[in-house]
Parts: C-alpha cells; structure tokens; sequence
C-alpha cells in the first residue's frame, strides 16, 4: 500500500502522454547518445583544448604546436591522433611535414560556443 509521501510524490512525477510522446520522437537513440558522449570525452582533456584552440587560429605542424603550447611533440602527436581519431582534426601533407587543421566549422563552433559558456 503506497504511502501519502509516495503518492504525493508520483503525481508530481507523472509524465504527460503527449509530453512524453514529444519527448521520445525528440531523444536520440541509444548509440548516438553513446557517440556523443564519447565525443564529449574529447574535450574533457585541458591539452587536447589546448590544441584545438590554437587550431582554430592557424593551420600548424606537430613542432610548432609543441613550441607554442609548451608540450613535447610526442604528446602533442599523441592528443593530435585521439583527435584525428575522433574526427576533430584532419591533416595534409607537404612533402616531409605535416600540418593539422580542424576537420571542419562544427569544430570551431564548438570551440567558439564552449569558450563563450564558460566566460559568461
């Protein structure tokens, strides 16, 4: 037998069917869900942002990455291969060097938007 607590709390949590109708065409599937999330995971490592960052500005090379941010190239070249893994960056090459770039605009509007939030 519910309580009057247990009562009164489930009609305050009762969803309407039309809102939950709405709400389910609305909501992603699962595994897109899960992507976006994974995405999210990207952006949750200060260098990687770093990198992103100073990519929004100009085009750049492993080397010249590590002397403006002050990293090694071998990590540098790590965090630039889970980003090109992820899509975030994307790379062309010029004879023996290679420069990074972001993939694409959705990128630096990420950039942009995230770094608009946080300095609200």
């Amino acid at each position: 037998m519910p309580t009057k607590a247990t009562t009164e709390t489930n009609e305050y949590l009762r969803l309407h069917p039309a809102a939950a109708k709405q709400m389910e065409k609305a909501l992603p599937n699962e595994q897109v869900l899960c992507d976006l999330a994974e995405l999210f995971k990207v952006f949750g490592d200060s260098t990687r942002i770093k990198i992103l960052c100073a990519l929004v500005e100009s085009e750049l090379c492993v080397g010249d990455l590590a002397q403006l941010l002050g990293f090694s190239q071998t990590t540098v070249s790590h965090q630039l291969r889970i980003l090109k893994n992820n899509r975030l960056v994307k790379y062309r090459r010029e004879g023996k060097m290679i420069f990074y770039s972001l993939a694409d605009d959705h990128v630096c509007r990420v950039i942009h938007q995230g770094m608009e939030h946080v300095m609200e």
